[in-house]
């Protein structure tokens, strides 16, 4: 007798059992087409092992040497990974976010992405899920791993995170726009008080801009966010297993070390130092890299 049931449960572990499919990769959340990278490992399914999803730092993208080279390396580890493109409020983007368009991502909106894609790989049989981001990215999946319910994340990897600290922030605002940020924050913390988050502010220095359009919503996310952006406060939040990155010539966040170490006494949290490695991993610091993202995911 046909048993529709159980034919299409045949169709779908065939399906799941072929290898998996590599190169752009979309869905739809929010009203706008998100696009990543996928990269099975070689031979193999997405379902065989873990497999990592990578966020790219501020206002970058998949293709950026950090993310690209890291996620090749990954494939020669036998792991897979999917590299995503974060909206930054566009559909479909690509490339570095430019400073001619109007600025209204903030640094929130990544969670709901991630866990969109989080939900793309459950869909498609993925059991085992490790988070990975750089830099911003880092941050943003730590925020994420502050809100996990699923099981099938397994844990996180940050990358050379940032840290966020008021008076830094205001200090380092100062000393590269030669003017100084609270006027300005105070001034779209107003504009939001009033109901204006999407009100506009003009030619104005702005993360990697030295000159940009910005709403209100978007620069206080960015430059008003605090413990949202500040990853060693996120790590007490976090659940799941956490491997931190660090490179010790990293002038970025120079801070990063001696703000992570007093949470490693847990066994949670495991910070691994890259001697010699800048904010970037450049060149033979990504086998590094790619070598303790392997230790961390198999055990290997």
């Amino acid at each position: 007798m046909f048993n529709k049931t159980a034919t299409a449960a045949y169709i779908l572990a065939c399906v799941l059992a072929l290898p998996a499919w590599a190169g752009e990769v979309h869905l739809r959340h929010g009203g706008l087409e998100l696009n990543a990278n996928l990269e099975p490992a070689p031979g193999g399914s997405i379902n065989d092992g873990p497999v990592i999803l990578m966020a790219h730092g501020t206002m970058g993208h998949n293709g950026m040497e950090t993310i690209s080279t890291l996620q090749k390396l990954f494939g020669e580890n036998g792991i897979s990974s999917l590299a995503i493109n974060l909206s930054l409020s566009e559909s479909a983007r690509h490339g570095m976010y430019p400073c001619e368009n109007l600025q209204r991502h903030r640094h929130e909106d990544a969670v709901g992405e991630i866990f969109a894609w989080v939900e793309w790989l459950k869909a498609r049989g993925v059991k085992d899920i490790y988070l990975f981001g750089h830099s911003r990215g880092a941050s943003q999946v730590a925020l994420v791993a502050g809100k996990l319910t699923s099981g099938a994340v397994k844990g996180a990897i940050l990358l050379a995170p940032i840290t966020w600290e008021s008076k830094t922030v205001h200090e380092n605002y100062l000393a590269r726009r030669g003017k100084p940020l609270e006027p300005l924050l105070a001034h779209a913390q107003a504009l939001i008080s009033s109901g204006k988050p999407e009100a506009v502010l003009e030619k104005t220095g702005f993360l990697h801009c030295a000159e940009t359009n910005v709403t209100a919503g978007s620069f206080v996310s960015y430059y008003g966010g605090g413990v949202e952006q500040d990853t060693p406060s996120l790590l007490s939040r976090v659940n799941t297993p956490v491997l931190v990155i660090a490179g010790s010539n990293d002038d970025v966040v120079g801070d990063l070390v001696e703000r992570v170490k007093p949470h490693t006494g847990g066994g949670k949290i495991k910070l691994v130092i890259v001697d010699g490695a800048d904010h970037f991993f450049r060149d033979i610091f990504a086998y590094d890299v790619a070598d303790a993202v392997k230790s961390f995911t198999t055990g290997k």
